[in-house]
This record gives structure tokens, sequence and C-alpha cells, in this order.
């Protein structure tokens, strides 16, 4: 495992002391799975917005609704 060095704030730090208080081994495998958590939301948040995007370019876009509309026309509901 890579070793990194950064600098917190004084109330991350006494958070970080209570590690154990929250189920952790030590405060590096408390920080990775904040790290780890952060990531996913990050990635979360990308999706929604691309999932917006893609919703408001289809209501704007009568051609992309055609084409979709015939796309399923025949499928089952």
């Amino acid at each position: 495992m890579l070793q990194a060095k950064f600098s917190v704030k004084e109330t991350q730090a006494r958070f970080l002391n209570n590690y154990k208080t929250y189920g952790f081994k030590d405060k590096s495998s408390m920080l990775r799975a904040a790290i780890d958590n952060f990531k996913k939301e990050m990635e979360n948040e990308r999706l929604k917005q691309s999932a917006d995007l893609y919703s408001e370019i289809y209501l704007e876009d009568d051609e992309l609704k055609e084409i979709t509309e015939t796309a399923i026309t025949g499928w089952p509901e």
C-alpha cells in the first residue's frame, strides 16, 4: 500500500483520532473508507448530471423522440 503525507485541520485530526469509535482498526483505514465514499459520491453526481443532460436533450429534440418511439414499437409493455 502506498503512503501519503498531508495536512488536516485540528478538528479533522480530532475526528480521525476517534477511529475506534467508528469501528475502524486505525486512522488510515478510516481515511481510506472516507475517500472511497467520497469517490462514489462524486461518480454518482457525475452520473446524475449526465442523465439530466440526456433528459434535457431528449425533451428538446423531436427527431430523437420520434426515433425512440419507432424503436420501441412492437415491444411488450
